[in-house]
């Protein structure tokens, strides 16, 4: 395992990240999501990402039990606040300070730690006054219930307006958490320049683009059973981007790339979207220990430019590049 700084921070991050979102506490069983943390801190693994809505709070209480009797020193958690929980009243979403120290609290009781390394502005609440949500994170951090603020989701003018606030309040905002891979580079344009302007590094998810970039999924074919584009929980809809025949074809294509490269589909997709030096790390999944052990390998792994070159020139038109993406597909409002 290889380790990055996190924006410009001194905390340093495992740049494989283990994150818990649509399988612990709803798609696998808790021995199993017990079993993948095993397996990820074996693996050098130090670092993992959760939220509250992830199974509506349960994800965070599968974690906690998973990492009881660690050395919480030695590990970072993250965690995020947006979205609703509980039983969704008017105040159990967004980034009011009600919710946000509300939600803090709760994310720290579940998680069976004193505070978080890293808590993170799930998604940008256009209802709430920004300066009154930075205040809020300001004060979590001076009560030491959280090291550092991040975000997720933001847009390049939304991230800079909270980066200025964060710094007139006196702490640090340094992470962003977008969604990145070889398919889905909208970061690229907008949020990536401002971010390395202003000291902020991503921690990336669905680097394999929701299972696509596996190769798994076969034009002309339907998805096989209990994939993730079967899954009606979440996982289909998420992944409905990419299933279409001119996307899967192409993903076909960079097989004879793995191959020379001596990696997996899986594990060459990790690797590529941490060549890209804003990148801290990719979060990555699993709904069984043998998934873990097969994404660690990316770490460390340096892709030659021409390789680079092919992998672009292989998927050519079918990659979303557009950075109004990032706002076109945030809430415009609370979900509740």
């Amino acid at each position: 395992m290889e380790f990055r700084y996190l924006g410009n921070s001194g905390l340093k991050i495992s740049e494989i990240t283990y994150g818990n979102w649509l399988t612990h506490g709803s798609q696998v069983e808790n021995e199993t999501a017990t079993q993948c943390v095993r397996a990820a801190l074996d693996a050098g693994i130090s670092t993992f990402d959760t939220a509250d809505v992830y199974a509506n709070t349960k994800a965070e209480t599968v974690l906690g039990e998973a990492l009881k009797g660690e050395r919480r020193e030695s590990l970072e958690i993250f965690t995020k606040v947006y979205w609703p929980t509980g039983p969704q009243g008017k105040n159990d979403v967004g980034l009011s300070r009600k919710h946000i120290m509300e939600s803090i609290n709760g994310s720290l009781q579940r998680l069976q730690t004193d505070y978080v390394d890293l808590y993170q502005a799930h998604r940008y609440d256009t209802e709430t006054p920004l300066e009154e949500t930075m205040q809020a994170f300001a004060d979590v951090v001076r009560q030491g219930k959280a090291l550092y603020i991040g975000v997720s989701e933001w847009t390049a003018d939304q991230i800079r307006a909270g980066h200025a606030l964060a710094q007139e309040l006196g702490f640090q905002l340094i992470s962003s958490q977008p969604q990145y891979s070889m398919l889905w580079r909208v970061i690229e344009e907008e949020v990536v320049p401002t971010s390395r302007e202003l000291g902020i590094s991503q921690i990336v998810w669905s680097p394999v683009a929701q299972g696509v970039l596996t190769g798994k999924y076969k034009p002309g074919q339907e998805p096989p059973a209990g994939s993730r584009a079967t899954d009606e929980k979440g996982g289909a809809n998420m992944i409905k981007r990419f299933m279409n025949d001119d996307v899967l074809t192409r993903v076909q294509g960079l097989q004879p790339i793995a191959d020379e490269l001596g990696l997996s589909m899986a594990q060459l997709a990790v690797a590529w979207v941490l060549q890209n030096d804003n990148v801290a790390a990719a979060l990555i999944g699993a709904s069984r220990p043998e998934q873990v052990h097969e994404n660690v390998k990316a770490a460390g792994v340096k892709i030659p430019a021409e390789m680079m070159q092919r992998i672009d020139d292989v998927l050519g038109d079918v990659v979303e590049r557009d950075p109004g993406k990032t706002a076109e597909t945030s809430p415009q409002k609370r979900p509740v």
